[in-house]
């Protein structure tokens, strides 16, 4: 059975975006490379055709990465909907305050497939997502991440 991957709608829609992108310009664009590439003759030893088949097999495979997303996917409502949930889930929006420094920062917790550190999506699958993952307002999480140990307080939970 095909692994559920937990997307926001956000996180979905960019992927239908991209996908599209995928088959309807890159693949013209390479298509074109190629193209061109072959009207050189020898393709022994032509390196615009060896980069063209390269960046085609790349985009195949990122589009039938997307198609597998598309077809085996779980929207996360990130309004909460049900009011009998609690804590920390896929799809909050958390404040933490490290309790060393009190920097605070605010992360929205997504599947693996949709994290993105530059944009404060956090994996539920990261050790600091992990940790989140249940716990309630005013709760310590603590643990060990490839840096070292964290510890951080919980402030808000949207």
């Amino acid at each position: 059975m095909a692994k559920v991957t937990l997307l926001t709608k956000e996180g979905l829609n960019e992927f239908q975006v991209e996908l599209q992108n995928l088959k309807e310009v890159r693949r013209v664009e390479v298509a074109a490379k190629l193209k061109e590439a072959i009207s050189y003759g020898d393709l022994s030893e032509n390196s615009e055709y060896e980069d063209a088949r390269s960046e085609q097999a790349q985009i195949e495979i990122r589009i039938a990465e997307l198609e597998e997303i598309m077809k085996n996917h779980e929207i996360i409502d990130t309004k909460k909907t049900n009011k009998k949930q609690t804590g920390v889930n896929v799809g909050s929006l958390v404040t933490i305050t490290s309790v060393d420094d009190g920097k605070k920062e605010t992360f929205r917790i997504v599947g693996s497939t949709e994290s993105d550190i530059f944009e404060n999506k956090l994996s539920n699958e990261s050790p600091i997502g992990k940790s989140l993952i249940g716990k309630n307002l005013g709760d310590i999480v603590k643990g060990q991440a490839g840096y070292g140990s964290f510890e951080y307080k919980i402030v808000e939970i949207k």
